[in-house]
């Protein structure tokens, strides 16, 4: 008799060591999924302050840029934003893809590792654009 585990792959019933290694993998995801929205709120919040900061100030986006290319601290912000995107986003992606698309396992894995991939090297390319 066999099933599948919180991680999607097959196991066989009585095969505790697969079971459990799933619900720690299971465990991971959650928990990187809460951290990585915990810094998402808080980057957010940022980034809209920071926004509604240049425009009472009437900045134009030419300066907006000059400053970022100035200062350190806002590409490293923003690479923290993107690296917390890159987490959080294939990680929702994969219940979507398990509910809807019964996409699980290593087809799962590989497919939302490419999405993160892609969303890394994106957010990474604007990023450095950016910064200059």
């Amino acid at each position: 008799m066999s099933g599948t585990d919180t991680a999607g792959a097959s196991v066989r019933a009585g095969d505790p060591q697969a079971r459990s290694a799933g619900v720690r993998a299971a465990a991971w995801r959650f928990v990187l999924q809460r951290a990585s929205a915990a810094v998402l709120a808080a980057c957010v919040v940022v980034h809209l302050a920071t926004i509604i900061y240049a425009v009472r100030q009437g900045l134009s986006a030419q300066l907006i840029v000059a400053r970022m290319h100035e200062s350190i601290v806002w590409p490293a912000f923003y690479t923290v934003f993107v690296v917390a995107v890159t987490i959080h986003a294939p990680l929702g992606l994969r219940t979507i893809a398990d509910e809807w698309l019964e996409l699980r396992g290593r087809a799962a894995d590989v497919v939302l590792a490419v999405v993160g991939l892609a969303l890394l090297a994106g957010g990474l390319y604007a990023v450095r654009s950016l910064a200059g």
